[in-house]
């Protein structure tokens, strides 16, 4: 069982709900990535989606977006946001999922990537523009190196798709709460507790739900009929808006506490 499967596990038995917080590497700077990544798994995150920094993620807002931009100014690349995972690997085992388009990690190598994913401790993979069925040559190498990969779906999805992503994802499900790009809003969809709905009909996998979670009482009301939340854009914002504070890490630390129901 993988840590991210084995987490999820303690939560249902405990009767517990999920908490999963993004944030992009090398924003504002890797020394800052590894300490954000130690104070989320003290705040509580379940675990941690990092991004991988891109020049055109389509399908993030414009706080990702821009929180990606910083961390290419700095020439972040995947090697370096391995290297962070190693270096946070010293004083936490919270389950971290590379959050990535394609582009990045065909340069840098299919197999290349899966085994230093695994020596670093990355627990699983989501590829936002990377297709079950276009997967073919590097779902085996995930599986192979005990990686998790996991998929998004959308409420658009078909009921046939659910079923042929479900069969092919491990770790979770991640299902996005609205169509479009990430970004906060003022509430939930409520395509999203169908869609959730529609995927526990063809998959015992865990539900997590995000794109525009972004205040305490939206995790609560996900809680009520998925397995974790995820909270993105609004913590990238508030990285980005306190970048030059001295105490920016406990900031982000004590934001991230507040996002979590008692």
């Amino acid at each position: 069982m993988s840590r991210i499967a084995e987490t999820f596990a303690r939560l249902r038995r405990a009767g517990r709900r999920g908490f999963i917080p993004f944030i992009t590497a090398g924003d504002p700077d890797l020394e800052t990535t590894r300490a954000l990544i130690v104070e989320l798994a003290h705040a509580g995150a379940t675990l941690i989606e990092l991004g991988i920094p891109f020049s055109d993620p389509m399908a993030d807002g414009p706080v990702i977006q821009r929180a990606s931009e910083r961390a290419l100014k700095h020439g972040v690349s995947v090697a370096d946001v391995l290297a962070v995972v190693a270096d946070a690997r010293r004083e936490t085992d919270v389950p971290v999922v590379l959050f990535s388009y394609y582009n990045p990690l065909l340069q840098f190598g299919h197999e290349r990537l899966c085994t230093e994913s695994q020596r670093v401790g990355v627990d699983g993979l989501l590829v936002t523009d990377l297709a079950p069925e276009e997967a073919g040559e590097f779902a085996p190498l995930v599986k192979q190196h005990g990686l998790d990969l996991i998929f998004l779906v959308a409420p658009t999805s078909t009921d046939a798709r659910l079923q042929m992503i479900a069969e092919r994802a491990s770790g979770f499900i991640y299902a996005v709460s609205r169509a479009g790009i990430t970004g906060q809003q003022t509430e939930v969809n409520a395509a999203a507790e169908r869609l959730v709905r529609r995927v526990r009909a063809v998959t015992d996998l865990p539900v997590a739900v995000g794109f525009g979670i972004s205040t305490r009482a939206q995790v609560a009301e996900v809680w009520r009929y998925a397995d974790a939340a995820v909270v993105g854009s609004a913590i990238v914002a508030e990285i980005e808006r306190h970048v030059n504070a001295p105490d920016l890490v406990a900031r982000i630390g004590a934001f991230a506490r507040s996002l979590v129901p008692e």
